[in-house]
């Protein structure tokens, strides 16, 4: 049987069109994926991320045992709320997940991990915290839902609805939150490439949350939106983009893993021993004929590489990918894409292709 989130009922009452996502009954969109994905660029959208798993850190120890499991540093987060982007890697440094760390306290840390990978991430946890000989308290927060309000009007919106949020997040820069009691953080994070909030609160609480929001004017959309626009903004997907077999320095997340440290955060040995094979950047179809997809094979000049992500972008019109290339592959560049029964041209670009509403490329 699927798993359901708390809102999964007014999905359902909304008519959204739902699917089988990672073992979760989820909506995919609610009439029109482009409708909405334009929604989310041009003004506002709400996207239920129940799914994803809140696994709460605590105890004396927290931060260094974060700055062992993690290849980010969780040393540089000083201001409370503050956050960052990280990969957990396994011992021959591929990615167990990607996920986002926040500081509250040195003896408080919360993570957001992904739907798919949650248990298989607090087991991973548990057997990282038995192995550095920490005693951090591993608790995963299966009574707290999620949603995210995204847009260039997405934060305004979320204020009219709750106005007294707004004094406690007004000041929040990118990747910060704010905690309100024990159990509602909202903050200034998302999936999209455009600005607003992604808010935790109790489960209970959720379908109120959701009316409220609707009601200021913001769209409920679909996990089809979610990953045109996670795409357009360069975003990677775990499972597709990498995985426990894919290095993050051959998944274009060399930025999340801080080698200039001498710290022994677990998989370092075999990252460092691996080296960085390939080359992640993104495509733009050039050639009509086809739209750039998963798996689909790449020649380049300097061999064969392979489409990780591909959609047709309802922002710039025309096909993107990301996708793994040679060593020596740079933008400017042009490849041949296997499509069907043809091989179509793509420019070679450095992602994201589009973010806060502007193309980039």
């Amino acid at each position: 049987m699927l798993k359901t989130t708390p809102l999964n009922a007014l999905h359902r009452e909304a008519g959204a069109r739902m699917v089988d996502f990672g073992g979760w009954d989820m909506p995919v969109h609610y009439g029109s994926q482009l409708e909405e994905h334009h929604a989310v660029r041009r003004d506002a959208g709400i996207f239920d991320v129940s799914h994803m798993r809140v696994v709460d850190l605590e105890g004396p120890g927290a931060r260094e045992f974060l700055r062992f499991a993690l290849a980010n540093d969780v040393a540089r987060l000083a201001v409370p709320g503050k956050a960052l982007y990280s990969c957990m890697l396994n011992d021959e440094g591929g990615v167990v997940d990607d996920l986002i760390a926040y500081f509250f306290r040195d003896d408080f840390f919360r993570l957001v991990v992904n739907a798919g990978t949650a248990e298989g991430d607090i087991q991973w946890l548990h057997s990282l915290n038995a192995l550095a000989g920490h005693k951090v308290a591993i608790k995963p927060r299966e009574d707290l839902a999620m949603v995210a309000v995204q847009g260039p009007n997405a934060r305004e919106k979320f204020w009219r609805a709750f106005d007294e949020t707004k004094p406690a997040t007004e000041a929040l820069v990118a990747f910060q939150g704010a905690r309100m009691g024990d159990d509602i953080m909202v903050a200034r994070t998302g999936y999209t490439g455009e600005d607003g909030f992604e808010v935790v609160f109790p489960a209970a609480e959720a379908e109120t949350i959701w009316k409220r929001v609707v009601a200021q004017g913001v769209r409920p959309c679909g996990l089809g939106a979610r990953d045109t626009l996670r795409l357009e903004a360069g975003m990677n997907l775990y499972g597709q983009d990498m995985d426990a077999a894919i290095s993050p320095l051959d998944a274009g997340l060399a930025w999340t893993v801080d080698l200039k440290a001498p710290r022994p955060f677990f998989g370092r040995k075999a990252l460092e021993a691996r080296g960085k094979k390939r080359e992640f950047l993104g495509l733009v179809l050039g050639d009509k004929g086809g739209v750039l997809r998963a798996h689909q094979k790449v020649a380049a000049e300097g061999g064969e590489g392979e489409v990780t992500s591909g959609t047709f972008s309802p922002t710039l019109n025309v096909s993107i990918a990301l996708a793994r290339l040679p060593l020596g592959t740079a933008p400017g560049a042009t490849v041949r894409v296997a499509i069907r029964d043809k091989e179509l041209a793509a420019r070679v670009v450095k992602p994201p292709f589009v973010r806060n509403g502007k193309a980039l490329i």
